[in-house]
């Protein structure tokens, strides 16, 4: 017995010490020069230049280090014996992040193309799994977007967020293209959204065929309790576009009224009347969303091309990519993309096959949402004439 117990313990000595040397292997190397292998990419990729970081992983490196740690710490994922769960993340934010095929990720990580697949999988349900924590209601107090802009403030004082779809390239078995072609001719799912001021999403609905106008989403979700759109508080609104209806809980432009940037440019940039204004500071207000989309966009552009999986793949992909986008907004307020890319002003060109006819008021709770909508605007429009606020 005293020789088994022996061997045993040496067994377990080897054990440890092969742990231990991997564990240095991919994190405690000093940093070499890129080489193709695991251990020198993923020695340059934690202890490399922050640019080069970045770059691949798509954020910075303690925000990285930080969902690690909620990863490992809630078992929703686990080391294995040939790849820790940094090395399975970065092979993930590799593929959403760039694009990349699975033949570029095996070579690159030195593993197998079923290695590779595997966890990807594991990484997107893992990721997933996070979004009711980080997909949250918004908080119906002001925010501060709106309370510090004389623009905004007190007209919108009640507005919680804005609503959009976003059509993301669809990869679909040629018995489904007619349904998933859109007005542009192009294959896509249509995927309603919906984003706080400060660019973070509420809600995320994806899967639906880009035939579907962003109008019947929007009411497909709200007719359908087990969707858990957040319920809209009573007297507060989300800003929508002129595709969707003016109703409770939804205020939307005034329609045959001016309302995109490019519109208020040039000699005609003063708006001429009070529906104008609205529509101009509906649409500035509304832009947060168009920004949440371009840094989404840019940070995984996996999302603007027609990725070979399957549907139900494709479709987890933007879920786990809006929950990224959120967990990367709340740990670091620097972040470069949210600093470059969702600062700048999104024009948007409207469809005109898109838009709307004229509404007819039919229910007591529409005439409510017209009249909020003409007194938010007249106020507007009495301050601008009578204090000369900017515009």
């Amino acid at each position: 017995m005293d020789d088994i117990d022996l061997e045993l313990n040496e067994m377990e000595l080897v054990a440890a010490a092969v742990g231990y040397y991997y564990y240095n292997c991919i994190t405690k190397q000093p940093s070499r020069s890129l080489s193709p292998r695991r251990c020198g990419f993923m020695t340059e990729m934690l202890n490399g230049p922050n640019d080069f970081s970045r770059e691949m992983l798509r954020m910075d490196k303690h925000v990285f280090h930080k969902l690690c740690d909620i990863l490992r710490q809630r078992s929703l994922l686990r080391d294995t014996a040939g790849v820790m769960i940094e090395e399975q993340l970065t092979i993930f934010l590799n593929i959403i992040g760039h694009n990349e095929r699975n033949r570029v990720i095996q070579e690159r990580f030195q593993h197998s193309g079923e290695t590779i697949s595997r966890h990807f999988n594991n990484v997107l349900k893992a990721i997933k799994s996070l979004s009711r924590e980080f997909l949250q209601p918004p908080d119906t107090t002001s925010s501060p977007e709106i309370l510090s802009s004389s623009r905004f403030y007190p007209y919108f004082k009640d507005c919680i967020g804005v609503i959009d779809g976003m059509n993301i390239p669809a990869h679909v078995p040629a018995k489904d293209q007619s349904r998933f072609r859109n007005k542009k001719g192009l294959l896509s799912q249509n995927v309603l959204a919906a984003c706080t001021f400060d660019l973070q999403f509420i809600f995320i609905y994806p899967g639906w065929e880009g035939s579907v106008t962003d109008s019947r989403v929007l009411r497909a979700v709200l007719d359908d309790p087990d969707q858990n759109f957040p319920k809209v508080p009573e007297g507060k609104y989300y800003l929508v576009d002129m595709e969707y209806s003016n109703m409770g809980g939804f205020l939307a432009p005034f329609q045959g009224v001016r309302y995109h940037h490019y519109e208020y440019r040039g000699a005609n940039q003063l708006p001429r009347n009070a529906k104008e204004l609205f529509n101009h500071r509906h649409c500035c207000l509304r832009n947060a969303i168009g920004r949440s989309f371009n840094v989404l966009k840019t940070r995984f552009p996996i999302l603007k091309l027609a990725p070979q999986y399957s549907f139900h793949v494709q479709r987890d992909i933007v879920i786990a990519a809006c929950v990224l986008h959120n967990f990367i907004r709340q740990q670091e307020r620097n972040d470069w993309l949210f600093k470059s890319v969702g600062e700048a002003i999104m024009d948007e060109i409207p469809d005109a096959d898109e838009l709307p006819g004229v509404q007819l008021i039919s229910s007591m709770e529409e005439q409510l949402a017209f009249s909020l909508r003409d007194s938010i605007a007249t106020a507007m429009w009495d301050d601008f004439l009578n204090k000369w606020n900017e515009w």
